[in-house]
């Protein structure tokens, strides 16, 4: 079928009333490398629609969170070969803040032969997906998006404080769940639903956190590629509304010492494709073999994937008990103290939250790496350990406690690897090894305040 001559009718409803029949000025053509970073080229319209396609350098994968790079002992790695970039135009979305009428499109990533980059991220997600329908299998997620509102903090040295509410008093206590606390931040908050409504997001419910200035946003359900596509975009649209009102949005896992961190939980479901079913549920209602399996999966390969959902070394500062943060991979009913929760639900939603997941993590492939061990599970038919009742923060589970710790076991799960390709998992361990050895060049402030003058 021949593509349209104008480009912008293929552009998603949303897109189209935001531009409300003026014409585009600009495009940004984008991916998400390996930390979830927007990297790509911004072009005006005209030339983004002469263009018959697009290419950026696939080191861009190879990336550190720094600007450094990995090696990983290709030799292929230092010719930096493109990487062909086309328009997925359902993924077409404002930019709201810009000044010119912007959109944004996120572009498929295949090499020059045509095939999917395996280390892509998104692509990496499109093939555990690809492993689900294979067996008829339509996985369903939800993302809950944790993030704090800060001060600005231009001097790196200096530690990161909450910020100024409207009411010119700095956010100082845990206030859970307060709507006083929410509409300390109502500027902001208005600017996020605005951009949110021009972008054709819809948000499920906002809530004030446990920690001073930490909101949560919560998505509706939906297919995995598209719930990862936007908390992409979100990531991006929640700074920018910050920004206006001289504040910082961070994403960080933990950035302020005494405060919980932040997570993305990872509501999980798994359809029968062919019958549009929850397989987690049985006949009579209950919940279903393929529900334990699942949760086994969770519970048996977690560990090794641990490196993928909590990605950098300050993501292990995260897993404190007592902090509204799982420190175990139990699995229970309507209990947040567990690694894997069950919600309350009615039996046609019946789902496994994964609370291990930091809001730090690249989204694609957070749920990329929870689906993988979910799907291991359901295919080795494994069962769970007993349910917990009460307290499970006690319980001693063999979670990597480092991000040394993680990368070991990634990088020994042949089964993991089998399902997010054993190419991705190569680039980034080297990614994050290379982020492993950049860190332990800096000597911290406790390393001078402490050791400098007593040891």
């Amino acid at each position: 079928m021949p593509e349209p001559k104008d480009w912008t009718a293929k552009l998603p409803d949303a897109a189209r009333a935001y531009l409300n029949g003026q014409p585009v000025e600009e495009v940004e053509c984008i991916v998400a490398d390996m930390p979830g970073i927007s990297r790509g080229k911004a072009m005006p319209a005209g030339k983004f629609a002469g263009a018959r396609q697009m290419y950026l350098p696939d080191s861009i994968f190879y990336q550190t969170i720094t600007g450094g790079w990995a090696d990983f002992g290709s030799e292929n790695r230092y010719t930096d070969p493109d990487m062909v970039l086309t328009p997925e135009f359902s993924t077409a979305t404002a930019a709201p803040w810009a000044t010119d009428r912007t959109l944004q499109i996120i572009h498929n990533i295949n090499d020059l032969q045509g095939e999917p980059v395996p280390f892509a991220p998104r692509n990496v997600l499109k093939n555990v997906l690809s492993l689900y329908a294979a067996r008829g299998w339509q996985p369903v997620v939800a993302p809950e998006l944790e993030f704090y509102l800060v001060a600005p903090n231009t001097d790196p040295t200096q530690p990161v404080e909450p910020p100024f509410g409207r009411s010119g008093r700095r956010m100082a206590a845990s206030q859970g769940y307060s709507m006083s606390a929410v509409d300390e931040f109502g500027p902001i908050i208005e600017d996020i639903y605005d951009f949110a409504e021009a972008q054709g997001f819809e948000i499920d419910t906002i809530i004030h956190e446990g920690g001073a200035g930490q909101i949560e946003f919560n998505l509706p359900h939906g297919d995995a590629i598209g719930l990862a596509d936007q908390v992409f975009y979100f990531k991006r649209l929640i700074r920018e509304a910050a920004l206006r009102h001289d504040c910082y949005a961070t994403f960080m896992a933990k950035p302020m010492q005494d405060q919980p961190g932040s997570a993305m939980h990872i509501h999980h479901s798994v359809l029968d494709a062919a019958t549009g079913q929850n397989i987690f549920v049985d006949a009579d209602g209950g919940e279903s073999a393929a529900f334990r399996h699942f949760i086994a999966g969770l519970q048996t390969h977690l560990p090794s994937a641990i490196a993928v959902i909590a990605p950098y070394v300050n993501s292990y500062r995260r897993y404190v008990p007592d902090h509204s943060a799982p420190v175990n991979l139990e699995w229970g009913r309507d209990n947040r103290t567990t690694g894997l929760r069950v919600p309350i639900a009615p039996p046609a939603a019946t789902r496994i939250e994964n609370r291990l997941a930091g809001m730090d993590c690249n989204p694609y492939l957070g749920i990329a790496a929870s689906l993988a061990c979910g799907f291991l599970g359901l295919v080795q038919a494994v069962d769970p350990r007993d349910e917990i009742h009460g307290n499970a923060y006690g319980n001693d589970d063999v979670l990597p406690r480092s991000l040394r710790e993680a990368l070991l076991q990634f990088e020994s799960s042949e089964a993991l690897a089998g399902v997010l390709g054993p190419e991705f998992c190569k680039v980034y361990a080297a990614v994050k090894w290379a982020e492993q050895e950049e860190f332990f060049q800096v000597i911290s402030p406790w390393e001078r305040e402490h050791l400098l003058v007593n040891v």
